[in-house]
């Protein structure tokens, strides 16, 4: 066995163990793309050595994707068909656990029919609605990883060939999930402590809002009463202990949705839909998005914000340290797990529910009612830099740093 091949099993182990925490008799859906057949081989053998009833394998194809788009019927790229709603309803009866892995090219969809990549979406958010709000709900464990693939590779390294870029890619995602350590679940369980603290800090002090300031930036974003930090390890409804990212390097909550305002710029290029979406700037007023400019990739997010009225605020808040490990590669992934793991960074879109006290167990009307977001879309976009300071405004009206020049401030 080759050391790849050494570090691709302790990989699937770590993810399945630590990751989603597979128990005895649970259904298991794993996303993967067909390039990634030997990672998928061991992800579901880790999920059976741990007792799964059964794994689901969901195969995608950037080339298939991208021929898609550019030659199926409009009516049935816009028409999610029943036998596929039907997959998604038994995803929800069997609680399954999922697992998405990301591996896709950034620019996969780049050149083609604008109209038909955001019917496309919008079109599978609807379909995929009762799965996100789960999802958001953390009613189930699930969890995000990537893996190297070639195209994603050379956008990262343009300067390497192919396979040495693929080999550096690898490296970095062990390095950056601990894969890489003598005994990466414990490493985790060490890591996972260190976000909980800081979780807990921000807990007790309850600010009313948060303060953004660095050249491009100047945003008061307000928090919900009873607004919940989280860091680390999750909990499902089941009470099982869940890792939802690797890497992550986030302490996050939600934003109340009704009180935004101000203007802040995007700090690292993002990867939406096929395309590159790069030096975004956002203006909000009372909790809505009034204006929004992209220097690359204007009409995609133009397109976005059509989504859902929802898209037009935020649902989440993070904050990332600028000394983080990811931040300080330097190394742009053009990929939203990496880069919002090096960034202090924010969510269009829906809130996840279980950022309010009580959330999980609220409609969609009473989420919405204490400030939560609702839409079907949450897309994360970076805006941290070492210039970044943030202040928490309390209800008294004192002003406490948290923030200076892009690491906390105590």
């Amino acid at each position: 066995m080759t050391t790849f091949q050494h570090n691709l099993e302790k990989y699937a182990a770590l993810v399945a163990k630590t990751g989603i925490n597979v128990q005895p008799g649970d259904t298991v859906v794993l996303q993967i793309a067909v390039t990634q057949a030997e990672f998928a081989r061991d992800m579901t053998a880790a999920c059976y050595d741990l007792g799964a009833a059964e794994v689901i394998i969901k195969w995608q194809d950037d080339d298939i994707d991208r021929i898609n788009m550019q030659h199926k019927a409009e009516d049935r790229l816009v028409n999610v068909p029943d036998f596929q709603k039907q997959e998604y309803d038994y995803w929800l009866a069997n609680n399954a656990k999922r697992i998405s892995v990301m591996s896709s090219n950034p620019d996969n969809l780049k050149g083609l029919d604008g109209d038909r990549v955001a019917a496309v979406q919008k079109a599978n958010g609807q379909a995929m609605l009762k799965v996100r709000q789960a999802t958001q709900a953390n009613k189930n464990s699930w969890i995000v990883i990537a893996a190297a693939s070639p195209a994603w590779a050379k956008k990262v390294f343009p300067d390497m060939d192919e396979q040495a870029a693929t080999d550096k890619l690898w490296t970095e995602i062990f390095k950056t999930t601990r894969v890489d350590k003598e005994d990466p679940i414990l490493a985790w369980e060490q890591h996972g402590k260190k976000l909980q603290a800081k979780a807990a800090e921000l807990n007790a002090a309850q600010y009313k809002a948060l303060h953004y300031t660095a050249p491009g930036t100047d945003l008061t974003i307000g928090l919900p009463e009873n607004h919940i930090w989280m860091g680390g390890p999750s909990r499902s409804s089941d009470g099982r202990s869940f890792v939802a990212n690797m890497p992550t390097e986030e302490v996050f909550s939600a934003a109340d949705a009704n009180n935004i305002d101000g203007y802040i710029s995007s700090t690292k290029p993002l990867s939406y839909a096929g395309n590159t979406l790069n030096n975004m700037q956002f203006t909000f007023e009372n909790g809505k998005v009034v204006k929004a400019t992209a220097e690359e990739g204007n009409d995609v997010l133009q397109k976005l914000l059509q989504t859902d009225a929802g898209v037009k605020s935020l649902g989440e808040v993070a904050l990332v340290p600028d000394p983080s490990p990811i931040s300080q590669s330097k190394i742009t992934f053009y990929n939203t797990l990496f880069d919002e793991n090096a960034s202090n960074h924010l969510a269009l879109g829906s809130a996840y529910a279980f950022s309010i006290e009580g959330g999980t167990d609220m409609s969609e009307e009473e989420l919405k009612a204490a400030g939560l977001n609702r839409s079907q879309a949450h897309v994360d976009f970076m805006v941290g830099s070492g210039q970044m300071n943030i202040d928490g405004l309390t209800h008294d009206g004192q002003i406490v740093p948290i923030f200076r020049n892009g690491d906390w401030a105590d």
